[in-house]
């Protein structure tokens, strides 16, 4: 192939992290200037791409600005929902490719979870059919760890320690008082739990709180829970409750919906929210206890303050491993993480996995690593999410004292 462009965007939720692997893959393709000559980037994805908005990095982040993206949170480029159509003979297919060849675009890469990995199956396969030479590679991205066929996704570690420390600082905050009171928890997690599940770390010893954790992997039992935690408080006066956002019954029926209508979202999913201030109010109700929910929200995607170290270094890893793949001539593959022993500790590899056995799957909690009445996590996932949440980030600070980050103008 002779020298290309090489383009790269961003889809779907922000992480903590997005914009590291961002900068793993334009610095990557910096350090290749006989085979990539302009690194573009697509504002708000594919959608904005379509409709003509691009910039030259080389422009948006000159000198050492671009280091700043590795500890901004958030995304650069701005993101977006757009699910291409699934006929390859629409329309939309050769307006993109047509828009490829007038920006010379030999290397096209997407950062995001599994409906963008969606995009990068579409694209690949219709460049395969029209016989291009473009290589198209996803890069993996999501807070809800549920990609399948690599140990984990960039994003998953840094919203874990959020999780992680939050949960902690709310479980001494708990315990100020010695009245009996119920915190419930809603933490994001549709039908994946890996990031409720994070909760089981603020334990510093066995039987802390949390007490309870319940996940969408297993079948939520009103009656069950009030007993639960009726009995959890026989042993402490202040029980700490993670809950994921996803919790239903055993006909499917989010908890959620018992409280109120429930709207979709572009690609018809379930708008989820709500459970946690449902289940303050029964624990309320029919126990007789303080009780108070909170809703951790967008915080958990977007906190710079608890980025994990690993979590922003493997990002950046991958970034750059797609893209010297990418000049191998490897197109239609996701970046992978594949866990490995090194002098005794846990150190991440990277490696490629066929991007249309990835797109549209989910990947749950394990059922061996979830308590038989589904209660709780087991030492298993501690073993599994420990090595994801460590190292700090000294996050650059601004003249007015707060993080320097960096945003499009």
């Amino acid at each position: 192939m002779s020298k290309k462009n090489l383009i790269v965007g961003q889809s779907g939720g922000p992480t903590a992290v997005i914009n590291s692997s961002l900068y793993g893959v334009v610095t990557e393709g910096y350090a290749h200037p006989e085979e990539i000559g302009t690194v573009y980037g697509m504002v708000n994805g594919i959608e904005g791409f379509l409709e003509g908005r691009i910039l030259d990095f080389k422009e948006a982040l000159p000198g050492d600005s671009l280091k700043d993206l590795t500890h901004t949170p958030g995304a650069y480029l701005g993101s977006c929902r757009c699910k291409l159509p699934e006929s390859l003979q629409d329309p939309v297919y050769p307006a993109i490719f047509k828009r490829f060849e007038e920006l010379n675009i030999g290397w096209f890469f997407y950062i995001g979870g599994n409906d963008s990995m969606d995009t990068v199956s579409k694209l690949s396969r219709y460049a395969a059919q029209i016989g291009s030479d473009i290589r198209v590679i996803g890069e993996p991205k999501t807070i809800d760890n549920d990609l399948i066929h690599t140990d984990h996704t960039p994003g998953y570690g840094s919203a874990a320690r959020y999780v992680a420390e939050t949960v902690r600082e709310i479980v001494l905050d708990a315990n100020v008082y010695e009245k009996k009171s119920v915190t419930i928890l809603e933490i994001m997690g549709r039908h994946a739990g890996w990031l409720t599940a994070a909760g089981a770390l603020a334990r510093k010893t066995a039987g802390d709180n949390p007490m309870l954790i319940y996940l969408p992997e297993t079948n939520f039992d009103q009656d069950a829970f009030l007993k639960k935690v009726g009995e959890c408080l026989e042993k402490n006066c202040n029980v700490v409750v993670c809950v994921s956002e996803g919790i239903h019954d055993k006909n499917g029926t989010f908890i959620c919906e018992y409280d109120s209508s429930v709207g979709t979202d572009s690609f018809g999913h379930k708008m989820l929210a709500g459970c946690g201030k449902y289940l303050e109010n029964l624990v309320r109700s029919k126990l007789g206890v303080k009780a108070r929910s909170v809703e951790f929200n967008v915080s958990q995607r977007c906190s710079a303050a608890m980025l994990s170290r690993a979590d922003q270094q493997e990002a950046i890893m991958a970034g750059r491993f797609g893209v010297n793949a990418a000049l191998a001539g490897e197109t239609g593959k996701m970046v992978s993480f594949i866990r490995v022993e090194k002098d005794g500790k846990c150190a991440m590899e990277c490696g490629l996995e066929d991007v249309n056995e990835i797109c549209n799957e989910e990947k749950p909690v394990p059922a061996e690593w979830i308590t038989a009445d589904g209660t709780d996590v087991s030492d298993d996932f501690i073993r599994y999410a420990s090595p994801l949440i460590q190292g700090t980030v000294e996050v650059p600070l601004g003249e007015d004292g707060l993080p320097r980050f960096v945003s499009r103008k």
